[in-house]
């Protein structure tokens, strides 16, 4: 038995006080209305309605549960009222999961606009430098790098690109001279991200597509590109740090690029937006989804090669 039609049955033949008028008002026969109210007493194991050749009324235990059923349906309307403003209204909590380092140089006016234009959304952001489970973890979606997230059920959206750079201060170059070349870094003090993500080779592409590799020993190991730009500005040594990083440093005179004609192989990092699949998706992440495309198509980090080849 379908409960819940049975009720909704049983309280159309209440209103109309007939089998027949509930019958046509819901477009059954009379032997389903019928039917269905047999199967609502059985399973009550209670007579919900009096029926005589003429007339037909609820019994005392039919009024307390239509009343009853009235009340849960009611609720029931609220709820699927909610659920469907849900599903076209952005509203409620959205998770967000996003890759820490890249996260805390351009995630915070993504999220400003969006709240403008989607006041009712509350955000919950968690940054991370781990690998993530989007959707045991709970997450509505996330802005994240190459391998910190399984992308097998997800949809992805590629953002935009981050080129790296080899960077450090004036001060630094200016008291332990500029390279020339890679193998040149070798004489340098090199500070790099902690051995979970650093890499000791490093291949530097010229324009013309010629290769040279070399193998970089750090002087100093932090897990955080922050601290990694700190200590660049810090005068320690040079580094090699995503161009969305250190932009303003680079404009502004606090860090210089090292080996500018350069590209370093395999380094650039591919910011990609994940979500599970569109289907029956709620609003809050529909329009976040929508709103980040498009914000970071208009939007998107520009490269540093222009503004700083010839620096």
């Amino acid at each position: 038995m379908n409960q819940l039609q049975a009720i909704r049955i049983f309280l159309k033949v209440a209103e109309n006080g007939s089998f027949g008028r509930a019958a046509a008002s819901l477009g059954l026969s009379n032997a389903v209305v019928t039917r269905y109210i047999a199967l609502l007493e059985s399973h009550l194991s209670t007579r919900l309605v009096n029926r005589t050749t003429r007339s037909l009324s609820l019994t005392e235990a039919g009024q307390a549960y239509a009343e009853g059923c009235r009340r849960v349906l009611e609720q029931i309307e609220v709820m699927e009222s909610g659920v469907t403003r849900s599903a076209t209204d952005p509203s409620g909590t959205l998770k967000l999961v996003a890759a820490a380092s890249f996260s805390l140089f351009g995630l915070t006016p993504l999220l400003q606009r969006y709240r403008t234009h989607h006041p009712k959304v509350r955000l919950s952001v968690t940054l991370l430098h781990r690998p993530v489970n989007l959707i045991e973890e709970g997450f509505d979606a996330g802005i994240v790098v190459p391998g910190q997230v399984s992308t097998g059920t997800l949809i992805k959206r590629p953002l935009y690109k981050v080129r790296a750079v080899v960077v450090a201060s004036p001060a630094y170059i200016g008291a332990n001279g500029t390279p020339a070349a890679p193998a040149e870094l070798n004489a340098h003090r090199f500070l790099a991200l902690s051995a979970d993500i650093y890499r000791s080779a490093w291949t530097f592409v010229t324009a013309s597509g010629h290769e040279q590799t070399v193998s970089l020993d750090s002087d100093y190991e932090v897990n955080n590109a922050v601290m990694l730009r700190q200590a660049a500005l810090a005068d320690m040594g040079i580094t090699v740090l995503p161009e969305n990083h250190v932009s303003a440093d680079l404009i502004n005179g606090a860090l210089v690029q090292v080996l500018p004609t350069y590209r370093i192989k395999g380094a650039d990092k591919e910011v990609s937006l994940v979500y599970p699949g569109r289907r029956h998706a709620p609003a809050k992440t529909r329009s976040f989804v929508e709103f980040t495309v498009d914000y970071f198509r208009n939007n998107a980090p520009s490269t540093l090669s222009s503004k700083f080849s010839n620096s």
